[in-house]
């Protein structure tokens, strides 16, 4: 690969760096081709895009995406894929499906909207991780929830005696 190309990859990886919040880093050593090949068929099916290159292509991009990838950086050696996508989850459930059958590939990190998760241990982590939208439903839900309790008390029959008890303390003060 001569500079001229090497200067493409980098720029193009740098250009997909930039448009992702979902970034994960896996080692697929010691996948055969066709177990490669199943692998992309799954990510692909899954709307994750894989792209292999070298450690040194990847640190370039990574330093000129202008995000903090500087732990991710850190465990860049050996065999590196890149998996984006859109979905925070879907590289990791991918990859556990995938070692359902085969003990590849593993996990090396990942960086979730700037958090950095290292290891494969995080695997079953990232997996069951909420999105941010999912984590605002929550919280609105629960600052609701007292609120819908009450009214739905005072519409009960219940609630009609509380506010007929109300209403006769009141006439008779």
């Amino acid at each position: 690969m001569n500079k001229t190309e090497k200067q493409a990859v980098v720029a193009e990886l740098t250009e997909t760096l930039k448009a992702s919040n979902f970034v994960y880093l896996a080692d697929t050593t010691g996948l055969s081709a066709n177990q490669t090949n199943k692998f992309r068929r799954l990510l692909f099916d899954s709307g994750v895009s894989m792209k292999m290159a070298k450690n040194t292509l990847i640190k370039r991009a990574m330093q000129d995406s202008g995000k903090d990838f500087a732990e991710l950086m850190d465990i860049l050696s050996g065999t590196s894929c890149l998996l984006i996508s859109e979905n925070q989850k879907a590289p990791a459930h991918v990859i556990k499906k995938f070692r359902e059958k085969s003990e590849r590939p593993v996990l090396k990190g990942a960086w979730i909207e700037s958090s950095v998760f290292v290891g494969d241990n995080q695997l079953d982590a990232l997996a069951n991780l909420k999105s941010k939208e999912d984590l605002i439903g929550e919280v609105i839900g629960l600052l609701q929830s007292p609120a819908r309790n009450v009214i739905s008390a005072l519409q009960s029959n219940a609630g009609q005696k509380v506010a007929g008890l109300v209403k006769a303390l009141s006439e008779k003060n």
